[in-house]
């Protein structure tokens, strides 16, 4: 992976902005905030994050339209927008990163194992990046946690 940041330059970048980062996290289960917290000093800038394992928490939890997510499925660009979107309201924060997938074994709603979508929602913007991965399945859950710690690195200092 190109322009390789880690968890420490991602904490050092928000705290010299001043920024807030949160998560909702699918198949990736809270590993992102995971990284972050391994950080000393994450508190200063990580507000938390919203596990929406279960399709349904999708809807309870963040408010995803429940026929957006019968027309395009979890595994969506429309679905990763609207969870870093929506997540980034409920919990305040200027920037929010979503995760939803299928990481495997087996095909889910009829898409490839190894399909994921990945969100940011940085103040007003929003970008979402698709990746067909074939990985292992906690390989995959480790990817892209480190491809959106790197996008959103990216975006931060460009």
């Amino acid at each position: 992976m190109k322009n390789e940041y880690g968890s420490e330059d991602l904490i050092q970048i928000l705290n010299r902005k001043r920024l807030t980062i949160g998560s909702c996290e699918s198949f990736t289960a809270g590993l992102f905030c995971a990284h972050l917290a391994d950080v000393s000093g994450a508190s200063s800038v990580l507000k938390g994050g919203l596990v929406t394992y279960a399709t349904e928490l999708k809807n309870k939890i963040v408010g995803i339209d429940k026929e957006k997510l019968e027309r395009y499925g979890v595994v969506s660009k429309e679905c990763a927008i609207e969870m870093a979107e929506k997540a980034q309201k409920i919990m305040n924060v200027d920037v929010c990163v979503s995760f939803t997938g299928n990481a495997g074994p087996i095909a889910w709603e009829n898409k490839p194992v190894g399909l994921i979508y990945c969100g940011v929602a940085i103040e007003e913007n929003i970008y979402v990046y698709e990746l067909q991965l074939n990985m292992s399945r906690n390989d995959v859950r480790e990817y892209a946690v480190q491809f959106i710690i790197n996008k959103v690195v990216n975006l931060l200092i460009k």
